[in-house]
């Protein structure tokens, strides 16, 4: 029978699985992920902050894969052969398809901050990241003078800090909150506007930002300009980078290692595989990695592997030139950055006092 894989229970797969649901067809479709629940990292923030519980940022995939007929691995792909159409899984057995579909995001870079051992906790894999951030909580509570340090100053960074420094005020714990961000600042790619809200608002709840490489140490962190801050966890919330076993996958790879792919989000050098997410790159256009492209492009890639399946025809995923984003704050507020605009302002009420660009821009 003819076999699709899936790979990861991430958004785009979401739309995978409904159109299935609604158009079911004599294949075998496989979906290998490593849990049962898909977690939202979008409400991490939020679930921190305590305005979330855990349960209501995860996704129960097991109803989902029943109605649309998948057969669900509880499993880690830890490499794969392009070439002979196979996947390879941590228990060593191997898995044959006819058609791909890779849905894996990317993974946080740690080079830099290995040596932390125990100190270092990564925002992915969030399953890890949550329980790990719930026995720091505990500790939290009976250590005085608890010191947090998080680096990375894009928006992942940004919204971890925050979310940190409301849970410990609110808590009334003793516990500082550092945010090292590179020497673009933080926020960089989005508007001015929006950074200098972001910059305020740490200000504001006391959080204290630096502009500096940071390396790893035995008992902290060493910035570029000599300074040493000494902490009890450093959550790294870095660049991401391309899952490892890409490397030996056959596929053709951009210069960064992501699957190159067109418009279709079918690879160029295998047709019989698809990636979404984080994982690809597309090549006829710039496209940042954001969770908005896989969620739109999700039913783009559902169309397209039933097309592949029926010889029906492509069609392909066009980005939106901006993005709207709402950078949550640690209480029940955000900061809105779309394109050159900006706004700030309580979940909930109606986004006003935009930040408008001078004209000539």
């Amino acid at each position: 029978m003819y076999r699709l894989i899936l790979v990861g229970g991430g958004h785009a797969h979401l739309s995978v699985l409904h159109t299935l649901a609604t158009s079911r067809s004599n294949i075998e479709v496989v979906l290998i992920t490593p849990g049962t629940h898909q977690a939202y990292s979008g409400m991490l923030p939020g679930w921190m902050a305590g305005h979330y519980r855990l349960s209501d940022c995860q996704i129960d995939l097991r109803p989902l894969a029943l109605a649309a007929g998948v057969k669900l691995v509880i499993n880690h792909v830890t490499g794969m052969d392009a070439n002979r159409r196979r996947v390879a899984l941590s228990d060593g057995s191997h898995l044959n398809y006819d058609l791909l579909s890779l849905d894996v995001g990317s993974e946080t870079d740690l080079s830099w901050l290995e040596a932390l051992g125990k100190r270092l906790l990564p925002i992915k894999p969030m399953g890890v990241f949550v329980q790990r951030w719930s026995e720091m909580m505990t500790k939290v509570a009976k250590q005085n003078d608890f010191r947090l340090v998080v680096v990375g100053g894009g928006a992942a960074g940004v919204e971890i800090a925050l979310a940190a420094q409301y849970a410990f005020n609110k808590c009334s714990y003793n516990a500082t909150v550092t945010l090292i961000a590179s020497e673009r600042g933080v926020l960089p790619g989005h508007a001015p506007g929006v950074a200098n809200r972001v910059r305020d608002l740490l200000k504001q709840r006391g959080i204290t930002l630096h502009q500096a490489h940071a390396v790893g140490v035995e008992d902290g962190v060493l910035l570029g300009n000599g300074q040493h801050l000494n902490a009890d966890i450093v959550i790294a919330a870095t660049g991401s980078i391309p899952p490892y076993w890409l490397k030996t996958s056959q596929l053709g790879l951009d210069e960064y290692g992501y699957i190159s792919v067109d418009a279709t989000h079918r690879s160029l050098s295998h047709h019989d595989v698809f990636a979404v997410g984080d994982v690809c790159a597309r090549t006829d256009t710039v496209m940042a990695r954001s969770g908005v492209h896989a969620v739109f492009a999700g039913s783009v890639v559902a169309h397209n592997l039933i097309a592949s399946m029926t010889d029906g025809k492509f069609v392909r995923y066009l980005p939106r030139r901006r993005s709207l984003y709402l950078l949550a704050t640690g209480p029940k507020h955000a900061v809105a950055s779309w394109g050159a605009f900006s706004a700030a302002r309580a979940l909930g009420v109606a986004l006003e006092k935009l930040d408008r660009p001078p004209l000539h821009e």
